[in-house]
């Protein structure tokens, strides 16, 4: 196995149904890894699941709501069940919903939006640790630049975000030395649904970005795909995103960002 490879190994993909999840399944499976696609829509990934199973490659897919927690843990039950080993982590479920002024917003879609992007990558995270533990294994946790920064109409997001990097920092310095890789990706303004939801709202800096600032969904996944290889072995754990000009050189991702 050379060093871009993943022949052998296997990824659980949460949010693996429409966007970057299933681009990054498309990534993954590209390199040679058997894949688990988890995510609310079945018949989602029940056609990627058979669009791999066409191509020779490995696939399983999983019905998964990552706000529950049972329902996490019978997907990575699942997926030990047909590859016994779990080599990777990623945590791309997510929701952007409620969008909108602090006091226009409704708690309730908060608490929604928080059992989704962090409870829902904390419950896989928590299920999974053990066995990427046995396998020195990588957890690619979504990141966003909103981690980092407040964005006009994105507060709960923002929080969501800024959480989900103190969780890869956590448990970096937990289990780092034991050889597992965790690392917040943030991949930019992605050309997706969700940013297509920011647009419509008209709130906020991101919605006014035009078109050809999104980037392709195949290009940060391609670039978590590397991130899971053994070439990305001594790449530095944590926060990384895809205009990181060390990261685009090794991974040999190409972007053009508008000026």
């Amino acid at each position: 196995m050379n060093d871009l490879s993943l022949d052998g190994k296997v990824s659980l993909v949460m949010g693996a149904s429409v966007g970057l999840g299933a681009a990054i399944v498309e990534a993954l499976a590209a390199r040679g890894a058997s894949v688990a696609l988890a995510a609310r829509r079945r018949d989602a990934v029940d056609a990627l699941a058979a669009k791999h199973a066409a191509q020779g490659g490995q696939a399983l897919a999983l019905t998964c709501d990552v706000s529950d927690q049972a329902a996490v843990k019978a997907a990575v039950t699942a997926t030990l069940a047909r590859f016994g080993r779990i080599d990777h982590l990623i945590n791309n479920a997510g929701v952007i919903e409620p969008i909108g002024r602090f006091l226009d917003t409704d708690p309730a879609d908060w608490v929604r939006l928080m059992d989704i992007n962090l409870n829902g990558a904390m419950y896989a995270c928590h299920a999974a640790m053990p066995h990427l533990l046995a396998s020195r294994g990588v957890i690619v946790n979504i990141s966003s630049g909103a981690g980092h920064r407040p964005v006009e109409g994105w507060s709960a997001y923002c929080t969501s975000k800024a959480a989900l990097v103190m969780l890869t920092r956590a448990l970096d310095l937990e289990y780092g030395a034991a050889g597992l890789r965790v690392y917040g990706f943030a991949p930019g303004t992605v050309l997706t649904d969700m940013q297509r939801k920011i647009r419509a709202t008209g709130i906020g800096p991101v919605a006014k970005l035009p078109i050809e600032a999104l980037q392709p969904a195949e290009l940060p996944a391609r670039m978590v795909a590397w991130l899971c290889s053994p070439q990305a072995a001594d790449y530095p754990v944590g926060e990384c995103a895809i205009r990181d000009e060390e990261l685009r050189r090794r991974s040999g991702v190409e972007v053009h960002f508008p000026t």
